[in-house]
């Protein structure tokens, strides 16, 4: 093991014994190369794995702001290696698609959840009349209605849909709640577009293929408004699939 190495380890101790919390400030490199008993170097080092990691923002200078702070979202750290790994090549494109796979009909079931949960609260607020009705635009997929709104757009390019197309997926895996799948996700965002831009050159319908996937969208959206998560899981595992053997399986 390399010394930074030995810095990480330490660091990563310290936080799963709560010494340091999202937010924190690490101590100075000379007080954490002089308690690990390492080089400032071999912190310095381990510092710049952190930063690259998402885990710290780190500042330089002597102020109150300088040194490295424990950043509040650490997952975004995940999202770019993922990315450079996928950038690789050496990732099939049936592996990307099973892990849109795992992520979203999880997440559908979790954001058709919410939407229950809201939907009985509109419904206490409308019998008090102090609430709206419950819907798309005032759910939370409220964001992902007007990212729909613009994909039904006339006369829409087909770069311009595939990146709404993007938006909308990674919205409904944000909606979940949980920032280590958005994460991911986030990671996998090129590659699904790449594979989805190769695949659509493969069909000459296109503005057939755009109403087709426009109305599943809908679908999707309505079923997880309704609340049911099964429904909307295998709905987005059709969706998801269906376009794969269309345009490449």
């Amino acid at each position: 093991m390399q010394t930074y190495e030995s810095v990480l380890t330490q660091i990563e101790t310290g936080l799963v014994r709560g010494r340091w919390k999202l937010g924190d400030r690490l101590p100075s490199e000379r007080a954490l190369s002089e308690e690990f008993a390492v080089s400032r170097s071999s912190v310095r080092e381990a510092l710049r794995v952190l930063e690259a990691m998402g885990i710290v923002r780190r500042s330089t200078g002597s102020g109150p702001d300088s040194g490295a702070i424990l950043i509040d979202k650490p997952a975004a750290g995940l999202g770019s290696a993922i990315r450079l790994h996928v950038a690789s090549g050496a990732t099939p494109v049936r592996d990307v698609v099973e892990m849109r796979l795992l992520i979203e009909t999880w997440a559908a079931q979790a954001v058709a959840m919410r939407c229950a949960t809201e939907q009985l609260g509109a419904q206490h607020g409308v019998q008090q009349n102090d609430s709206e009705p419950y819907s798309l635009e005032t759910s939370c997929l409220a964001r992902a209605h007007s990212i729909l709104e613009l994909m039904g757009e006339p006369d829409i390019t087909i770069e311009r849909f595939q990146q709404l197309d993007t938006e909308f997926h990674v919205e409904l895996v944000a909606l979940a709640g949980n920032s280590l799948l958005e994460a991911t996700m986030l990671g996998l965002r090129k590659a699904i577009q790449e594979y989805v831009a190769q695949g659509t050159k493969r069909i000459d319908e296109l503005p057939v293929l755009i109403a087709d996937l426009h109305r599943e969208h809908t679908g999707i959206l309505n079923t997880l408004l309704a609340g049911n998560g099964h429904e909307a899981a295998a709905a987005l595992e059709d969706h998801i699939e269906g376009f794969y053997r269309r345009a490449i399986g």
